[in-house]
This record gives C-alpha cells, structure tokens and sequence, in this order.
C-alpha cells in the first residue's frame, strides 16, 4: 500500500499530470510523468533564509484502470499489482514528481513479471530527456 502523502486522489492532480507531464507507452500500460520545476536563480546573490528549512514533497503515484480491462475483479487485481509495482520504484523518482499509470486492456492478460518490465521501461522512457528530431 502507498502512503496516504504518495497517493494521488484529486482529479485536478491527476490532469495536471497528463496534461504537464511526459507520456510513454510500454506494451500493457501508459505512463504519464510530470517532473518537479527547477528553481530559478534568485535575482540577490544570497538567498533569503527563514527559520525553517522547507521539507520537499514526495513522489506521488496515481492509476487509472478503466472498464476496457475488465470486470471489477481484474481492475482491481491489475490495480494491486501496479500499486506493489511503482511502491517499490517511487523512492527513485525526484521528490515533487507525480507519476500517473493507466492500464490498457492488455494489462488483464500479462504477468506480474511483464508488467514490471513494462513499467520500468515505461518510467525510463518518460525521463529520458526529449531529443531533437531530424527530418
């Protein structure tokens, strides 16, 4: 199980993610990650301190398994799995990313092991940095 503080719950969060964020497709599943902001340089050379240190968000994850995968009993199978799945890969990812994975229809019929290369690659796929296309 997430952490209450990992775990995505407002619709507004989650099209924040999709909307900002990079999307990658790997065999079962579509992963949507949106990246923290880089701080901008402060104009003064030396930055103004407060008492308290700020403590950076963490990770949070989101899924969506829609009614295209299945009846109720695979959703939620295909939903624990990808739940145990990005438990174990979220400490990986910058503090501030929010990381939304929708299942396809094919998530149904593929092994815990298949998802979990799929999620990998998916994931490495999103940080990659965007290169330039030649044409």
């Amino acid at each position: 199980m997430l952490a209450a503080a990992q775990r995505l719950r407002r619709s507004t969060d989650f099209a924040a993610a999709v909307r900002g964020g990079r999307r990658a497709g790997r065999g079962a599943l579509v992963v949507h990650l949106s990246l923290p902001v880089a701080p901008t340089a402060a104009i003064s050379p030396e930055p103004a301190r407060t008492g308290a240190e700020e403590i950076p968000a963490p990770a949070r994850a989101g899924f969506v398994v829609s009614k295209a995968v299945g009846n109720a009993v695979v959703r939620n199978r295909v939903r624990r799995r990808l739940r145990h799945l990005v438990r174990e890969r979220l400490a990986e990812l910058p503090a501030g990313s929010t990381l939304v994975v929708r299942a396809t229809p094919a998530a149904a019929d593929v092994s815990y092991q298949r998802l979990g290369a799929d999620l990998d690659a998916a994931i490495a796929a999103a940080r990659a940095p965007r290169g330039r296309r030649s044409r």
